[in-house]
């Protein structure tokens, strides 16, 4: 056995992308394996002993054992280290289940969740493969998707920051905490009640863009994805829909997910959204690999019936087909001239001019199709019976019915079709438009960062994309939610076209925080697409925050600083946090000094692992336990929220 473990180490660490810092990264080795990654496979049929013992010989095909494969690798005999040693020494015990398991529920994670190293930098990111992924199995579960006391209200308006004393049903929203607690806390009241859910959640791209390291490997992603998007199906309406942002990294993994748990034909489309320039520092690797300038938005319904509202796009070059000019004579009848002409007439044009798609780039051309859209034609030949036999009755003449007030033209058996009805309006002005389909290319990425009166460098997304979405899917006083709710864009621009929004983030932005910016917008912030709706200010929310409990030591252990810190919130822990039920407290502290030769990581790794997951925050169903310290505002509070007495 020891031989075994020893020639796989061995042979595992020729290749780079197993090893960093002379440390093989056994995550990345399993998943690797899980995918049938060719590279991996090869490697381990170079060596003949390890190929013995991981394939199966079928008739001259080797079959690989990857479940043995993985086992092995997860076995406390490969690789062990002090903090495996240190946990097991104690007693602190595990499962032996993987995160890729169904039936879990992902409790904590390392990047946009309950346990996160928010000054973590790329080179961190990549010698800590594996960052406090915990699960938690069903039958362990007992208060974790409870509803949770929720803290700190306030309410923000036109006169600042009030104390709330009143909640209403449409009320804005906005809730830091654990989002998949936040989801749990939140599906009573808000059950089938949200018309869109918008989310942009981390890309599992290994990159540290939006001050949250993203770097999962995909049975982890899924795992944390999946739990999320099970509860947001319950909260969406029967005719709500779900927008899913993401890259490449994970979409295709995605989309088996979301069919399994919004069913496969609820699948509306995929959406590409043009997401960047390729120029500049982006063509250095042009020579290697395609480069990318794309996002997908996967978008489902949650039922057969939706009703969407058409969206458009400005179109930026002139339909020729449209060469023809309606003219009302003296005598009430009409007659048709040539476009070109009238505008050679006109001089807007010279008569050996060519009308082109870009003729429309000149302002007076663009000026007279729009003065004279209403008469300005192509003949079309989808056209009705009635209409299309007195037409060709009156041959080389132009023709009409009146059908509810509108006139129907056609000539020679062809309908005329009328500039007008190409026009519509957009950003708040009438302009040529072209109908959307999944494919949104007019959107600029680039030039968000100051969007809302906070700076993002990365991760954030433009307003423009988000009234896209949000006029697409819903209407006025419809509820639009975010549960990655990050720097508040989505909450912006429904808070700017009168719909009731719910935010759920984490994380604290400081300066760049959704609060700040929701702040600016009811102060008549005049970025994003506030010229296009006109926004003047005003309006509400509200905030909250999940009442912590065994967080409150989670995030006492992520900002320690030394080893010192950490034994005295052990100490404190050990008085007044919840312990999870199978950790051997007197054979912690008997062990305790093997406690200074882990890292300060796997100190804090450790410290984090012996509490009890169920007991982040603090239930409502315990308001009243004076342990929990709830004050009577927030009791009166909660019991309006959650509707009890």
């Amino acid at each position: 056995m020891q031989n075994l473990l020893n020639n796989l180490k061995t042979l595992l660490s020729k290749e780079e992308k197993y090893m960093s810092e002379g440390i093989l990264l056994k995550n990345v080795i399993i998943e690797d394996a899980l995918k049938l990654e060719p590279s991996i496979l090869k490697l381990l049929l170079s060596d003949n002993k390890i190929k013995k013992h991981f394939f199966q010989d079928i008739d001259g095909v080797f079959v690989f054992d990857k479940i043995n494969f993985q086992k092995f690798i997860s076995n406390k005999q490969f690789l062990p280290d002090s903090y495996t040693a240190f946990k097991n020494k104690i007693g602190l015990t595990t499962g032996n289940e993987y995160i890729s398991e169904k039936k879990n529920v992902v409790l904590s994670w390392p990047y946009k969740d309950c346990i996160l190293e928010g000054g973590q930098d790329k080179e961190d990111a990549k010698r800590n493969e594996v960052f406090w992924n915990e699960t938690l199995a069903p039958d362990e579960i007992d208060r974790l998707l409870s509803p949770k006391v929720l803290t700190n209200w306030k309410k923000y308006d036109k006169d600042g920051e009030h104390a709330v004393d009143v909640i209403s049903d449409n009320e804005n929203l906005i809730i830091k905490g654990n989002n998949l607690l936040g989801l749990s806390s939140i599906l009573k009241k808000y059950r089938g009640k949200v018309k869109l859910i918008y989310i942009d959640p981390p890309y599992n791209t290994g990159s540290d863009s939006f001050k949250y390291n993203d770097s999962f490997n995909h049975s982890s992603w899924l795992t944390f994805m999946k739990n999320r998007l099970q509860i947001a199906k319950e909260l969406l309406k029967d005719d709500g829909l779900i927008f899913v942002h993401c890259d490449f990294n994970e979409d295709s993994y995605l989309k088996v997910l979301m069919d399994e748990i919004f069913k496969e034909h609820l699948y509306i489309t995929t959406i590409t959204v043009k997401s960047n320039s390729i120029s500049g520092n982006k063509t250095q690797h042009k020579d290697k690999t395609i480069l990318k300038n794309k996002d997908s938005i996967l978008v489902y319904k949650n039922d057969e019936k939706i009703k969407l509202n058409p969206q458009y796009a400005e179109k930026t070059e002139w339909d020729t087909h449209y060469n023809s000019v309606l003219i009302k004579n003296n005598k009430g009848g009409y007659w048709i001239k040539k476009l070109k002409e009238i505008l050679i007439e006109k001089g807007i044009i010279e008569k050996n001019y060519t009308i082109k798609p870009d003729s429309i780039n000149d302002e007076k051309f663009y000026d007279f199709i729009f003065e004279n859209k209403n008469v300005i034609f192509r003949g079309v030949n989808s056209i009705p019976k009635e209409l299309e036999k007195i037409s060709l009755e009156n041959k080389d003449k132009v023709v009409y019915i009146e059908n509810d007030d509108e006139k129907m033209f056609a000539y020679n058996g062809n309908r005329l079709s009328f500039l007008s009805k190409s026009f519509k309006l957009i950003d708040g002005n009438q302009k040529m438009a072209q109908l959307l389909g999944d494919l949104w290319t007019d959107i600029d990425f680039q030039n968000t960062q100051n969007e809302g009166g906070v700076s993002l460098t990365n991760g954030k997304k433009p307003e423009a994309l988000l009234k896209r979405i949000i006029d697409l899917t819903t209407n006025e006083n419809d509820i639009v939610m975010d549960y990655h709710f990050g720097s508040g864009t989505t909450g912006a621009v429904a808070h700017k076209t009168n719909r009731q929004y719910i935010g759920l983030e984490q994380l604290d932005y400081g300066k760049n925080d959704s609060t700040i910016r929701l702040q600016n917008v009811i102060n008549n912030d005049s970025s994003g697409i506030s010229k296009a709706v006109k926004w003047k200010g005003g309006g509400s929310f509200l905030y909250c925050e999940l009442a912590k409990a065994n967080q409150e030591y989670i995030d006492k252990i992520n900002s320690s600083k030394d080893s010192n810190e950490l034994k005295e919130i052990w100490k404190v822990m050990q008085e007044k946090a919840f312990i999870s039920y199978n950790v051997a407290i007197k054979s912690i502290n008997d062990n305790f000094s093997e406690f200074d030769e882990l890292t300060l990581e796997d100190q804090k790794r450790f410290l984090i692992e012996v509490l009890d997951k169920n007991m982040l925050y603090v239930p409502f169903s315990e308001i009243e336990d004076i342990d929990y310290q709830i004050s009577d505002e927030d009791k009166k509070l909660n019991k309006l929220f959650y509707g009890g007495k």
